[in-house]
This record gives C-alpha cells, structure tokens and sequence, in this order.
C-alpha cells in the first residue's frame, strides 16, 4: 500500500495560529519514497449509445432515421430543437420519431411497404403520378457552406420512374426551388446502390428531398449523407480534439444501453443493419456504430478497446461468441464472419466486462440477486476464458457505498448500509464466490454539484450553502477515498485478496456542477479525484469517465476540449506515472456527518489542507512533476519543500486557472522555472503542474 498522508499537524501549526498569522501549509516531498505506477488506464473513458449521444457527436451522418424504422407521416416532430442539427448538446434529437421523414405530395402517396422491405420491417414506397414530385422530404440540416458532402441511397422500382436527390436552402426550402438537383441512374426492380457527391453553396438550414416523377413506383432502402471529410465515418475535428486526451482505455457499448443489446444486429454492412428501438434508453437505435466501428474509433485515438458484453438478456453463448468475433482467428466460425465484414485480422480486445450495474434491481434490464448473478457471472467467464484464455474479465461490481447510495441495498435486504458479504453486498459476493474469475473490478459513482446522499434521511438532499467549498469540491475524491477504505476492509475479510489483488476499475464517473448557490467551477473537483486515485495507484488501475464526449466544447464547426478536458489533458501529458511519497503539516479536517454513503472515515487530500498536492516521477526518473491544486475562491499559499534527489533548478510550470471572477472557461498556461521554489502563491480555482528535472 502506497500513502501520502506520512504525519500530523505541528507544533508550529498551533503556534502561528495562536500568534494571530496566517498557517500557511508545508507539502514535503520524499523523491526517494516511490509507489506502484500509475496506469495510463485511469485517464480511460466511456462512450454510451444513450440515444442518439455517440452519433451526435462523434459520428457524420446527416440524416436521421435512415434506415426508416418509423414511418413516413406527416406528423410535425414533436422535439423543438429539431431544425437545430450540429451534433453537439440539446439541438440533436435523441429520440428520433414519427414525422421525421416527411411526405412530397399527398400524404397517401407514400406507403410502408412490408413485402420488399430493404432492411427491418418495411420501406417507404411512393407511388407516381406524372409530373408532379412525389417522394420523401428531411428538414433540418446544418450544412456548413463549401464543404463537401458525399451521399448513398438505394433504390428500386418501375423503369418509368425518374427520380431524383434534391438539396434545397434557407426561403427556398422545401419549396421545389432546387438548389441542387442529383439525378440517379435508371431504377430495377431489385435495389441498387447510388452513390452522389456536392458542395454546399449556402449557409442556411438544408432540406434533403427524394423525389420522383413518370409513372409507377419507386422505393427507398436506406440512405447515408456524410461530411466528405470525415474520418472512416467519424468527424475529424471531434476525433482530433480527443486524441490528443491520449487516454489509454475506451469503455463500450454501454453503460445501461448492453442490458438490452443484441451485438450481431451491430456487425455486417452498416446499410443492412436492422434499425432497433432501444428500450434502455427508449430511441431508435440505427445500429451504424457497432463492434468494427468502436474499433475503428480506438485506432484512430490510439486507444484500448474494452467492451461491455450483455449479461442482463444477453447469455454466456452470446457472450463467447462476441470474443470469438473479436478475438477469433479466421478459422473459426466468428473469426470467419468478421473476415467476411472485411476484417480479416483479429482485434485481440485484451478487457471485457461482464455486464451493466446488474446490482441495479430496480432499472437494470436482466437485473437479478446477488446469488443468482454470481452463477451468471461464472457461468459468463468460463465460456469467455475457453474462447480467448488471454483476456482480462471485469466484474460489474457495488460496493456498499455504491449500494447505499443508490438504495439499491434495499432491494436486496433490510438495511440501508449493507454489511460486508452480506447479500446486498454486490462487491463482497463477486469476491467470495466468484474471485478466480475475476481480473479487475468495477465500480461507478456519479455526484452532482447542488446535492448529495445523506446518511442520516437515506436520501439526497441540497447542499448546505454555507458547507465549506473545500467540501464541495472534494466530493468526487471522496468517492475514490471510500471506495479505497472498503477494499481495504475486504482485504482484512477475504485475505487472498492481498495475495491476489483484484484492483478497481472506476469505468463510470463524473462530478458536475448544476449551478444554484454554488456555481462553482467543476474542473478542480477533477484534479482533485485524479490525486486520490495516484495516491493509491496500487488499487486503481483503470477508470472510463462519462462520457468522453462531454469533455468537448464545440463552436460552429469548432470542436475543442472545455475545462475538464482540459484537466484530463494536463495530466496525462505533464504529470508523471510513479508516484512518490507526500506529507505535510496540515491535515484534511474531520468529516461532519457519519461514515459511509458518500463520507468516507478520513477526507480525501493531502496534509496540506486547503492544498491538495500529488508528486511524481516520469517513466524515465529524470522528471519530478508535482501537482499543487488549489480548490477554494481565494489565492492560497503554500510551502515546498522537496528532498530525495539531486535537480538541476530547471524546469516548468502549466496552469490551468481562470481570469473570470466566477472561475469559469480557463486557461492553460506555461511558465519557465529557474530554481525550485520555497514558496508558492496559487490563484483561486488553480491546477498548477510543475517540472524538475534531474541533474
């Protein structure tokens, strides 16, 4: 075990206090003194098809519904937002519905035709009528003006029917004033594929038009409109902007959305992919974003796959089978299907966990007791291990934090706190009757800004807006420091736990601030959980953050990392991964309400209270990185004192701070450091990371 928190508060402590001068806290740091490494895997994050979340932001499809799960109608759509197309926050629907597709013409013109549908259950058939345009109509587009955009439709019907693409702008809309016109080839009764390419010539909302005339009747199978820059489906600038968080670990397909998920409708040529209505999340699901796109997406940020497989209505069969396809060489039946999708080679996906939150009694599709679970579990990574020996399995675990928290522990017993290896102790169970199964654990904690669970009304409650904003901001690593404390106790319970570590896995995460009368920024809270989970690198090991997409800001066409972005990027790219020894003379104040819930027994940080400092080396030892966070609304000074090896007084500083009164939108700056200082001063609401290099 690795600690940071070496001694007490001094005697010069109590004597500053008592002359009247301000205490101003001591970190010393021992560069002699190291721990376990920090895995790159803590800055690991999660993506979630949660709706339409993953498509809006990541992916380049224009046109919603495309595959037509619902039906043509004339019905308006019901979401306000939904001229307000982009990608990003509230103007993309999540819940794509009737009337998105709208008819050209009499509304009986077009039908659902469930004899020759293309793909799912049906096809929008449009019967002809000489000149007069009949067809199907999609408002809404955000186009940018002089880019380029590449399309693809299917297409069937009578040799009569001419039919063709129309792109319409601003007052001309939707009006048959076209804006640009794309003829196709000539129709058969089977479909066939059409591909059209154009630039966008004005600025305005676009409407996407398939219309036809002559006579007969002409069908539509599936049709795609894409950026033409984008990156093998994904948005470039998007892509961009989370590469460069070098994260290590992505998290995949869900979250809530795999209790319910089908795999295999999400492999294969994406125009044949069944449309689904998922209903986790209660949205269609187009399927275009599957297990070759999520491996696609790691590549392209030079990322870990871990994937989620379905273990609420999903079966231990299913689950072999998925690392079969992943993993599989092409001699085997799976290997032999992706080959055929066009992946010969195996992605070798090294973790898998094994299903969503199952403790979740009360929402979690498949959810089951404890007991149960852990037949499931077994039952799960045996046939997984028989497929792939190599992989790492992940148990979806609750530890009575989480249990409490959630109140899920009174859906399985009596009392609020569940004791140790009790039946509602999700994680205590999983260890003792599932251990040699089990490579790392999961845990998730989520807390937000305006409230949190009270122990004592076994509820959550608004905040106390006087509580320190010390308090306030530390929220977040105390769930880290309690989940430590609780692995702590299973290892004085179960003690081959110490002989065979099963470290935590933090893949579900995120603090956020909902204003009220603490509009506080959230971004040092991130900092601050990032210390406490170095502090014990020895038990966290892995971590995937809600959602990675939450941490991009995006203006018009721009796409860049907001503040806690910037948090992750700062650390993963100047903080060091063998952390070393830290102390001080100020210790974090004692808890105010009970242990557990959310309150661990001792307050996360260092003793440098109000500081939070974390320290350490780089994987070559010739840089020592300290970390000094700075948490409150006032500037705070601190004292430094650094032993343990021989620097050369060079180095740097990157901050990141805000010049806003209300620490809001910061900044990342770089200073030089000539010698090593004594004496720091830290502006409010700070994240200061400096360098030393080694002589």
């Amino acid at each position: 075990m690795f600690r940071s928190l070496l001694f007490k508060a001094t005697f010069l402590a109590a004597t500053c206090a008592a002359m009247g001068q301000p205490h101003i806290p001591v970190a010393s740091i021992d560069a002699a003194k190291s721990g376990p490494p920090i895995s790159p895997y803590v800055y690991g994050q999660f993506i979630e098809h949660a709706g339409s979340l993953i498509y809006g932001s990541l992916w380049s499809e224009m046109l919603d519904d495309r595959k037509f799960y619902y039906d043509v109608t004339n019905k308006p759509p019901e979401d306000p937002n939904a001229g307000q197309r982009g990608g990003f926050g509230p103007g993309r629907r999540r819940n794509v519905g009737p009337g998105r597709w709208n008819p050209v013409g009499p509304a009986d013109s077009v039908v659902m035709d469930t004899k020759n549908p293309f793909v799912g259950e049906h096809a929008p058939l449009v019967k002809l009528a000489g000149p007069e345009p009949r067809g199907i109509r999609q408002s809404g587009l955000n186009l940018v003006e002089g880019a380029t955009y590449d399309g693809r439709i299917y297409l069937a019907g009578d040799p009569a029917a001419i039919v063709r693409v129309n792109i319409t702008w601003g007052t001309n809309a939707g009006k048959g004033d076209t804006g640009l016109s794309i003829p196709t080839m000539a129709l058969d009764k089977e479909y066939r594929k059409f591909t059209f390419s154009f630039k966008a010539d004005h600025p305005d909302p676009a409407v996407f038009e398939v219309v036809g005339t002559g006579t007969g009747l002409f069908r539509v199978g599936a049709v795609s409109l894409m950026a033409a820059d984008n990156l093998k489906g994904f948005r470039p600038e998007a892509i961009a902007a989370l590469k460069s968080l070098r994260s290590g670990v992505y998290r995949f397909p869900g979250g809530n959305f795999v209790s319910a998920h089908e795999w295999r409708y999400a492999i294969g040529d994406p125009d044949k992919r069944p449309p689904v209505y998922d209903p986790v999340w209660r949205a269609l699901q187009p399927n275009d974003i599957g297990t070759d796109e999520f491996m696609t997406l790691c590549n392209l940020l030079g990322v870990e796959p871990y994937i989620t497989v379905n273990a609420g209505t999903g079966d231990a069969w299913s689950a072999a089978e998925y690392v079969e396809y992943a993993n599989g060489d092409v001699s085997t039946p799976m290997g032999k299907l992706r080959a055929a999708n066009g992946h010969p080679e195996p992605y070798r996906v090294k973790f898998w966990g094994i299903g969503n939150e199952m403790w979740g009694i009360s929402y979690q599709f498949g959810a089951m007791k404890l007991d149960q679970f852990e037949y499931k579990h077994n039952q799960f990574a045996n046939a997984m291990k028989k497929v792939d020996s190599s992989i790492k399995l992940i148990a979806c675990g609750a530890m009575p934090d989480t249990m409490t928290g959630s109140k899920e522990s009174l859906s399985l017993s009596t009392n609020l706190v569940p004791p140790y290896l009790s039946p509602a102790d999700w994680t205590g169970g999983l260890l003792k009757h599932c251990f040699d199964n089990i490579d790392l654990l999961s845990d998730h904690f989520y807390n937000y800004g305006n409230t949190h669970f009270s122990l004592a009304e076994g509820r959550q409650v608004p905040n106390d807006p006087n509580e320190p904003i010390t308090d306030w901001m530390r929220r977040a690593a105390n769930h880290i420091r309690i989940k430590y404390e609780e692995y702590k106790e299973y290892e004085k319970l179960l003690p081959q736990l110490a002989a065979r570590p099963k470290p935590l896995n933090i893949d579900e995460w995120a603090y956020s601030s909902r204003g009220g009368a603490q509009a506080y920024p959230v971004y040092p809270s991130y900092a601050w959980a990032f210390h406490e989970m170095f502090r014990h690198s020895d038990i966290f090991q892995m971590a995937a953050y809600t959602f990675a997409t939450s941490l991009l800001a995006r203006d018009g066409t721009n796409v860049s990392l907001n503040a806690n972005g910037l948090v992750f990027k700062l650390y993963r790219d100047h903080f060091g991964s063998i952390p070393v020894a830290v102390s001080g003379n100020s210790p974090q104040p004692k808890s105010a309400g009970p242990c557990g819930g959310e309150q661990p027994a001792i307050n996360a940080g260092s003793d440098t209270f109000p500081i939070d400092v974390a320290a350490a080396w780089t994987d070559d030892r010739h840089t020592l990185t300290v970390a000094v966070l700075n948490p409150t609304d006032v500037e705070q000074s601190l004292k430094l004192n650094i032993t343990g090896a021989a620097f050369s007084g060079k180095g740097s500083l990157w901050r990141l701070a805000s010049a806003e009164t209300n620490g809001q939108n910061p900044i990342v700056s770089n200073l030089p450091v000539d010698s090593i200082p004594d004496s720091l001063t830290l502006p409010r609401f700070s994240v200061n990371i400096y360098e030393f290099t080694v002589r």
